[in-house]
């Protein structure tokens, strides 16, 4: 009898493995699969950054008004949230609960989210967006079409701060070990390397090699 428990237990166990892990659903819009990341990423202009000189947050007009008295971060948290409540005579977000794609937190006062450029701004300065008319950098840094905002916990997003993914990568990382349902840790990797290819595709921003190289390692795991 226990050696027939010990067999069931091994093929509840090789089942629950086999079972693909449930990656944080991507709340932007126009995510690609991988496959079309990884041809944008091979399209896209190698080069080094350009200079910092002339950029400042100012250059990005950011959180503008896109209905009645709602701006883009009004939006976002929105969106990326669930059981949102905003005031009825405005978008102030009164309460909801949101969970962080990059750390997997759960935040239930809008004050601990952050509304994070996926593509930092400073990097799109030095990546093509220094020759830019202002429009064109207001539209980026507002950008509700494409996977360039997301609601984050706070303090990842500042330990980001304007860093490409040759330096910086989410917390939600490497599959290290199995939670108590029996998945395997989830990882942010894939969709985070998707997210940003498709960003730099869509603006014509150039990459740099070792920016190159991190996206490719990175669409690795999808």
């Amino acid at each position: 009898m226990l050696q027939k428990i010990v067999g069931l237990l091994a093929v509840q166990a090789a089942l629950v493995a086999s079972l693909p892990a449930p990656e944080p659903a991507p709340s932007p819009p126009g995510v690609p699969s991988a496959s079309t990341a990884r041809s944008e990423l091979a399209a896209l202009t190698v080069a080094p950054q350009g200079s910092q000189d002339g950029y400042s947050r100012a250059e990005f007009p950011h959180w503008i008004t896109q209905s009645g008295s709602c701006d883009t971060r009004d939006v976002v948290l929105k969106r990326d949230g669930t059981n949102v409540v905003q005031s009825a005579s405005g978008c102030t977000t009164t309460s909801g609960t949101w969970v962080s794609p990059y750390d997997g937190a759960t935040w239930t006062a809008s004050s601990d989210v952050d509304i994070d450029h996926l593509v930092p701004l400073s990097n799109a300065w030095k990546s093509g967006a220094s020759a830019w008319t202002t429009a064109d950098r207001q539209a980026f840094a507002n950008d509700l079409t494409h996977p360039q905002l997301l609601a984050v916990t706070d303090n990842v997003n500042e330990s980001k701060g304007d860093k490409g993914p040759e330096e910086w990568k989410p917390p939600l990382g490497k599959r290290t070990g199995r939670g108590f349902s029996g998945y395997p840790i989830v990882s942010y990797y894939c969709t985070y390397a998707e997210m940003w290819v498709k960003v730099k595709s869509v603006y014509s921003l150039t990459i740099t090699s070792e920016e190159k190289s991190a996206l490719s390692d990175m669409l690795d795991t999808c």
